[in-house]
């Protein structure tokens, strides 16, 4: 990179990456930290192995803050391909971890695909809609960009990996940045509202509810006969959707899925077996009040009652050591890092790279939100790291390299081309 792009590099952005890293690093060394290895470099530890990770991460940032720029506009599509190919090889060979299918594990370091699939969507999806012939208004146009999203989804889906595939919808917000109608996030959102609505209630009541609604805005409407098709279209699907959640929830999820979306809706309560692990992050969440038990000091922490809290639940430490007043800091930390790729995405003279920096915001903000929610029990368990924090070399690296790339764009967002 020459010197004036070197100057141009958004170095906020570089300082907020480095102190959610940091705050990562200290809060997996509290969450395994023991007695007996008290070490800062101790490979054979969570934290010594993610000093290492976070060392690779640099290399990536070298090697993309330095890559010709014109390589990434005629990368994505190679890159993508290979990525279906290796999610389609961990399917084949990988090792099962956690009940998943989803690792190549190579001697001591596991390479997850999945987390990279991100990447090389978001890169062919941005390429694809940086088209000068590109319009969301082709049905053509709008269907190949989808599909581009939704192969990989489809693909990591049979691993069984839930986590993965759900956050692949967020790439939604991409598509209505670049015009497509809220109406059909607000349909999204509906169908998730009736999915849950159709567990918690009798099918045929539920059913009879919405038509009884229907029948109320035709009565109100019965001067403007085009309403009722429209009204009558939406019962429809409606009932539909309410049909069939019974045969999507007993034979399209897993049985560790079911049970934690029935003990989120107060359906089950299990506080010994797949309702464990949220009830103690609650816990230890809730246990460090306003200021938290100090470093190192958490007790739920330090006795291992959180499964699985250096990765998935790393913010029960937070919440456990640093109290009210810690977590409050790391989320605005966060929010403030997602405002920032935003604003940078806004400014990009180039449609590929604004693409791309909503595409990258998108699939931090999910993570980030789903998280979160899963340790406060908002939501199932499904396995999602909180970027940047959680232990893991496969997510930071794919983080890290998903963020440079945009970082490297947005050094060069004066160009034409």
């Amino acid at each position: 990179m020459n010197q004036r792009g070197v100057f141009q590099i958004d170095w906020p952005t570089i300082l907020m990456y480095l102190m959610l890293v940091g705050i990562g690093w200290m809060n997996i060394y509290a969450a395994t930290y023991s007695d007996q290895y008290e070490g800062l470099l101790d490979i054979n530890q969570n934290h010594g192995r993610q000093l290492i990770f976070f060392l690779g991460a640099v290399v990536i940032m070298l090697l993309v803050l330095f890559l010709d720029i014109r390589l990434l506009r005629i990368a994505p599509w190679p890159l993508y391909i290979i990525s279906l190919a290796s999610l389609v090889a961990v399917l084949l060979f990988g090792q099962k971890i956690s009940g998943a299918r989803s690792w190549f594990v190579l001697g001591p370091i596991g390479i997850q695909p999945g987390e990279f699939a991100k990447v090389a969507a978001a890169l062919v999806l941005a390429n694809y809609m940086g088209r000068l012939e590109f319009s969301w208004r082709k049905w053509k146009d709008r269907i190949i960009a989808i599909l581009l999203v939704a192969i990989p989804a489809l693909i990591i889906l049979p691993q069984p990996d839930l986590g993965s595939t759900i956050v692949f919808s967020a790439f939604i917000f991409v598509f209505h940045r670049e015009g497509m109608s809220s109406g059909w996030i607000f349909l999204g959102l509906a169908v998730g509202l009736i999915f849950v609505l159709a567990l918690l209630f009798d099918s045929l009541y539920l059913s009879l509810f919405f038509l009884a609604i229907a029948l109320i805005v035709i009565f109100i409407q019965r001067k403007k006969s085009r309403r009722w098709v429209s009204v009558l279209g939406v019962l429809f699907v409606v009932i539909g959707v309410i049909q069939s959640v019974d045969y999507t929830f007993n034979n399209l999820l897993e049985d560790r899925h079911r049970n934690r979306i029935n003990i989120l809706l107060g359906l089950e309560q299990d506080l010994k077996g797949v309702g464990y692990n949220t009830h103690q992050a609650q816990i230890a969440i809730g246990s460090g009040g306003l200021t938290g038990k100090g470093f190192l000091q958490g007790t739920q922490t330090k006795y291992n009652f959180v499964p699985e809290q250096h990765t998935d639940f790393i913010f029960c430490t937070v919440g456990e050591e640093w109290g009210l007043v810690g977590s409050v800091i790391l989320l605005l930390l966060f929010s403030g890092f997602l405002m920032r790729l935003i604003f940078m995405a806004e400014r990009q003279k180039v449609v590929m790279y604004r693409v791309y920096g909503y595409a990258l915001v998108s699939v931090l903000f999910f993570h980030f939100a789903i998280n979160i929610a899963m340790a406060i029990g908002l939501f199932p368990v499904v396995g999602i790291p909180l970027p940047f924090v959680s232990y893991g070399g496969s997510s930071l690296w794919a983080f890290s390299l998903m963020l440079f790339i945009f970082v490297k764009m947005d050094a060069h967002r004066m160009d034409v081309w």
